[in-house]
C-alpha cells in the first residue's frame, strides 16, 4: 500500500483500517509513505512491482503522476485496487464520489442561507487531484446560488503551510462570511487561524479534536465525514477477494456523513 503522508489523521485511521483488516484475513500488508511525493509515490509501485508483490493499494497523491507506474503495475498482471482518488486501469476504487460530496456541502449552505449575498474564500490543496474536485463542484453550486467568491489559498495538504495559507486569506479578507476548506490540514488550518468569536466560520473536510473544538464553540458549522477506516478495510478486502479469484467490484462507495452540532457527538470518541 502507497500512502499520501502519515500525519494526517485521516491517512493514519486508513492506514489502522488496512492493518486489521490485513491481520485478520492473514495478509502480509506493507505501508510505504510517500510523505506529499509524488515522483517518490511512483517509485514505491515500482518497487513493489519489482519485489513481486501479489497485489497493491494506492491513495494517490497525483492521479496523473501515478498513472505510468500503476500501468506497469497492470502489465504484469498485478491487481491493483485504488482509495480515495479514482485511478483509470484499476480493478477497483475505493471511496467517496468527491463532486458529489462537494456538491452536497454546497447545498447545505444553500438549505441553511449561507449563499446567496455570502462572501467566501478556500483553502485548498492544488496537488491534489481530489481536493481541486472538491472545490469545482462545490463552487460551481454555491456560485450559482448567488455566493461571491473571492480567493483560494493553497495548503499543499500540509498543515503548517495550510495553516499559514488560512492565515493569509482570512487577513486579507477579513470581511468573509465563511472559509470552505478541502481536507484535514486545511480544516485544522482554518481553525487555528480563527478566533472562536470571529464573524467568518468555517465548512469543511475530515473532523480531528481541534475540529471537534470548532464546531462546540461555533466556528465550524459542518464538516464533510469520510470513514477512512472503513476505506482501509474495505481495500484490503476487496484485494483479497480478487486474489482469491473473485470479480472485482468497480467502485465500493463508502457514504459521507454532514457532521454539525446536532450530530457531533457520535465521533467524538474517535478523535479524543
Amino acid at each position: 500500500m502507497t500512502q499520501i503522508n502519515q500525519t494526517a489523521i485521516f491517512f493514519t485511521q486508513m492506514n489502522e483500517g488496512a492493518q486489521e483488516a490485513a491481520d485478520e484475513l492473514g495478509c502480509e500488508l506493507t505501508i510505504a509513505n510517500a510523505n506529499n511525493d509524488s515522483a517518490r509515490q511512483s517509485s514505491d509501485i515500482e518497487n513493489f512491482v519489482s519485489q513481486g508483490v501479489d497485489g497493491i493499494i494506492v491513495v494517490a497523491i497525483d492521479v496523473n503522476g501515478v498513472k505510468p507506474a500503476v500501468d506497469a503495475a497492470r502489465d504484469q498482471d498485478i491487481p491493483v485496487v485504488a482509495i480515495d482518488a479514482q485511478l483509470d486501469n484499476v480493478d477497483t476504487f475505493v471511496g467517496v464520489d468527491n463532486e458529489a460530496a462537494g456538491k452536497e456541502a454546497a447545498e447545505w449552505l444553500i438549505e441553511n442561507g449561507m449563499a446567496e449575498g455570502k462572501s467566501y474564500g478556500v483553502v485548498d490543496a492544488k496537488n491534489s487531484f481530489i481536493q481541486n474536485q472538491r472545490e469545482d463542484s462545490f463552487r460551481e453550486v454555491i456560485d450559482a446560488a448567488g455566493a461571491e467568491y473571492t480567493q483560494s489559498v493553497n495548503g499543499d495538504n500540509v498543515q503548517e503551510k495550510a495553516a499559514t495559507a488560512a492565515q493569509n486569506l482570512v487577513t486579507a479578507q477579513p470581511d468573509l462570511d465563511f472559509v470552505y476548506t478541502t481536507g484535514e490540514p486545511a480544516t485544522v488550518g482554518a481553525v487555528s487561524a480563527l478566533s472562536t468569536d470571529s464573524d467568518t466560520v468555517i465548512v469543511g473536510w475530515d473532523l480531528t479534536k481541534e475540529v471537534i473544538a470548532g464546531i462546540d464553540s461555533g466556528l465550524v458549522h459542518a464538516v464533510i465525514q469520510q470513514n477512512p477506516r472503513q476505506e482501509g478495510v474495505e481495500a484490503v478486502t476487496e484485494l483479497e477477494a480478487i486474489l482469491d479469484g473473485a470479480e472485482p467490484k468497480g467502485f465500493i462507495d463508502v457514504p459521507i456523513d454532514i457532521v454539525t452540532q446536532e450530530n457531533v457527538e457520535e465521533y467524538r470518541s474517535i478523535f479524543n
